[in-house]
């Protein structure tokens, strides 16, 4: 009887100690970042410092991101974002998160701790990510990877495995991911000379002037 006893308070130090030891972190923001956490009504304003407990709600404002760090992973959370913390947990080498996207885009730097490996998935209404390493950006039914690869799927559709450089998406309704393709920035053919800057299907069309490429490519991407 003794031994369990002991037994359980060890578990019960130890598990407080690595619930300490291992949270979300608000590393950096700007604009207007709120937070609530789990079993609580309150919209608080986000500081630099955070910690965030597993279940706590993060929203952005117009014009505002924040930087989260999740064990060795970073997840920038983009304006207009909401999102909440599923799941951060870690044993022994391996670390596991969940976030799940309710609205707006993320953007994951995923890496796996020394010697161990990192389950990290980004899950909304209609698709999940799921990556062991690797950078994505995701705006919950459009993918894109920029590093690695990335398990992708519909909420009601099989999955496709889409490589560094290639982008996929999913139907409103979670239907099955779209064939990876390689990425319109990835694609795009060489600026002639003279011109300083195409339009950009994911940061904008340039300030300079100079020519428009004959087609635009919507992709809605970023985390």
């Amino acid at each position: 009887m003794k031994r369990i006893i002991f037994l359980c308070m060890f578990l019960t130090v130890f598990g407080a100690v690595f619930a300490q030891n291992y949270q979300a972190v608000i590393k950096d923001f700007t604009g207007k970042v709120e937070i609530k956490k789990a079993g609580e009504d309150v919209w608080k304003e986000a500081k630099k410092g955070d910690v965030l407990q597993k279940n706590t709600l993060i929203s952005t404002g117009f014009k505002s991101t924040a930087i989260l760090s999740l064990g060795n992973s970073t997840l920038t959370v983009k304006p207009l974002t909401r999102l909440s913390l599923e799941e951060i947990a870690r044993a022994d080498s391996s670390e596991e998160v969940k976030v799940y996207l309710s609205a707006g885009r993320v953007q994951a730097d995923v890496k796996p701790p020394a010697g161990g490996q990192t389950d990290f998935s980004v899950r909304s209404p209609s698709a999940t990510a799921s990556v062991r390493g690797t950078s994505f950006e995701f705006d919950s039914v459009s993918l894109r990877v920029t590093g690695g690869r990335v398990s992708f799927s519909g909420s009601k559709g099989k999955s496709v495995d889409v490589s560094s450089g290639e982008t996929s998406q999913v139907s409103d309704t979670g239907g099955s991911a779209s064939a990876p393709r390689e990425s319109a920035l990835q694609s795009a053919p060489p600026m002639p000379t003279g011109i300083a800057q195409w339009n950009n299907p994911v940061t904008g069309p340039s300030k300079d002037k100079g020519i428009a490429s004959s087609e635009t490519i919507h992709i809605q991407l970023e985390w």
